[in-house]
């Protein structure tokens, strides 16, 4: 092999890294933006599922960098949802969220604001609605129509589906039926 002179190495040495600067940016371009950059269409979801892929596709809200709907590789957990979404945003109450709780298609991942548990929120005095997808058995059996053996069977049911994407799956939920739905509507979210 005849050697290099020192202008073929230096033409070499520009085309690396005009490719590997080309590479970086596409893989910029792939990344969550401000606006959420990977926000998805309805158009992009059938043509992915029509692919035969196994992926879910979430909503991140509340206090993340970058709020809106993305698409994770099944199996996915929470942390990894509110990673794609920019991470924790300044008031982020890291500790009222599982972070460890698996990501089903369709499910609302929901971060909530305030960084410290309030005394009212430490002690039942919860205003809003409680998130399934973080919800303490504590905080469940607060809910009027749920005691601590159903707080427990809705754990348990939410690790077992990988998550509740909706209330209407806990119909599913032994000790759980239509009047006590219509009750729980009201006091959590997915």
């Amino acid at each position: 092999m005849p050697e290099l002179s020192r202008s073929q190495l230096l033409v070499y040495a520009v085309i690396a890294v005009a490719v590997i600067v080309i590479g970086v940016r596409w893989i910029r371009s792939s990344s969550p933006g401000p606006s959420g950059g990977t926000e998805l269409s309805f158009a992009a979801d059938s043509a992915h599922e029509a692919e035969g892929t196994r992926d879910v596709v979430v909503h991140v809200a509340g206090e993340v960098q970058h709020p809106g709907v993305y698409r994770l590789p099944a199996g996915s957990r929470v942390t990894d949802a509110v990673r794609r979404a920019g991470g924790f945003a300044t008031r982020a109450n890291r500790d009222a969220i599982n972070l460890a709780a698996r990501l089903s298609d369709g499910q609302q991942v929901v971060v909530p604001g305030g960084g410290v548990a309030t005394a009212a929120s430490a002690a039942g005095g919860q205003t809003g609605p409680i998130s399934l997808g973080s919800a303490t058995p504590e905080q469940l059996d607060e809910v009027e129509g749920i005691g601590p053996v159903t707080a427990q069977k809705i754990i348990e049911f939410r690790d077992q589906h990988g998550g509740l994407s909706s209330i209407d799956q806990l119909d599913e939920v032994d000790g759980i039926g239509p009047a006590t739905m219509e009750t729980l509507r009201s006091a959590l979210q997915p």
